[in-house]
C-alpha cells in the first residue's frame, strides 16, 4: 500500500515522501496515528496545502525535542532491584521502569520513547537512548543495583558482579587452591 508521510518515520523515510508499506502497518499504525495519508490523488493535492502547516509542527515538535534533550541527555538514574550474588536480576528493568523513573525526577517520558532492545537483567551501569523525536535522541545511564550503598559504590567505578572470595584472572595463584604442579 503507498502511503505519503507526514512527518518523519525512521527506517521509513522523511515527510513528503511517498512510500510503499505493507497494508497492516499502514491502517494499524501510520494511518491511525496521523503519520500518513493514502497515496491518492485527492490526499496528494490535500499534503500540497498542508505541506508548511506540517512543516512548521514539525519544526516546532523539534524545538522542544532538543530542549528536553539538552536536560536529560547524561543523566544518572538509579534503580534498585533484587538480584543474585552473580549480579543476576531477579526480574528485569523494562522501558517503562525507566520511563517511570525519569517522570518521577521531573522530565515526561513515554515508555515508547524508551529504547531498550532487550530488557536489563543484571546489575550495572547501562546506557539506554531516548528518542524524544525521530530527529533527536538523548542518552542516560541507569544505575541497577541491589541497595543504594551498592548504586553508590557502582557509581563511583567498582564491579559488583563478582563475589569478594571469587578468584579473578589478576589474582588467582595456583598455590592457594593445591598443589601447583598439578595446575
Amino acid at each position: 500500500m503507498e502511503v505519503i508521510l507526514l512527518e518523519r518515520v525512521a527506517k521509513l523515510g522523511q515527510m513528503g515522501e511517498v512510500v510503499d508499506v505493507k497494508p497492516g502497518y499502514a491502517r494499524n499504525y501510520l494511518l491511525t496515528k496521523g503519520k500518513a495519508l493514502r497515496a491518492t490523488e485527492a490526499n496528494r493535492k490535500k499534503f500540497e496545502t498542508m505541506k508548511a502547516q506540517l512543516e512548521a509542527r514539525n519544526l516546532e515538535l523539534k524545538k522542544d525535542a532538543e530542549a528536553v534533550a539538552a536536560e536529560l541527555d547524561g543523566t544518572f538514574y538509579v534503580l534498585i532491584r533484587q538480584a543474585g550474588e552473580t549480579g543476576q536480576l531477579y526480574g528485569s528493568v523494562s522501558g517503562r521502569d525507566l520511563s517511570e523513573a525519569i517522570t518521577a525526577a521531573g522530565i515526561s517520558v513515554a515508555r515508547a520513547q524508551v529504547q531498550l532492545d532487550t530488557p536489563i537483567k543484571t546489575i550495572g551501569l547501562h546506557k539506554v537512548t531516548i528518542s524524544l523525536h525521530p530527529e533527536v535522541e538523548a542518552s542516560v545511564t541507569v544505575n541497577v543495583a541491589r541497595s543504594q550503598g551498592e548504586a553508590d559504590r557502582q557509581g563511583q567505578g567498582e564491579d559488583l558482579t563478582q563475589r569478594a572470595d571469587e578468584p579473578t584472572f589478576e589474582t588467582f595463584n595456583p598455590e592457594e587452591f593445591g598443589d601447583a604442579e598439578q595446575a
